[in-house]
């Protein structure tokens, strides 16, 4: 090939920059409505009563026996044996937490030498929106 072939002409440019004026001028295509497929074709709500889709998710539970408020000071200065007063009272029921989120009271049970706890009040969904409100 001759260095005459291997050139663009001038000619080639302006014939390029031309189709790609044409090419800009042109109405562009509209493009595909595929989000209104997609949301006609969503899958409808499961049924009140199915939590199968979310019984493996995993949740923090949080039992709680009470709580105080300490300076930095005293902070630094427990040691092992030390004893931290809290605002909960002997026999009174625990709460017990899920995300932070109070759901049930209960009392501490032994069983084989293991703490647990005993549900002795569930807060019913009704109550926790009622709390939540306020």
């Amino acid at each position: 090939m001759s260095d005459e072939q291997n050139q663009i002409s001038e000619d080639d440019w302006a014939a390029a920059m031309n189709e790609q004026a044409v090419a800009e001028a042109a109405p562009q295509a509209q493009p595909a409505n595929i989000f209104e497929q997609l949301a006609n074709s969503a899958p409808k709500a499961a049924p009140p009563g199915d939590y199968d889709l979310i019984l493996d998710i995993p949740v923090a539970l949080t039992v709680e026996l009470g709580r105080t408020k300490i300076s930095i000071r005293n902070l630094l200065q427990l040691a092992h044996g030390s004893v931290v007063e809290l605002d909960g009272l002997a026999g009174e029921p625990m709460d017990v937490l899920v995300n932070g989120t109070l759901i049930a009271q209960g009392e501490v049970v032994v069983v084989n030498d293991k703490f647990g706890i005993r549900l002795t009040d569930i807060i019913t969904p009704q109550e926790r929106m009622r709390k939540l409100n306020r």
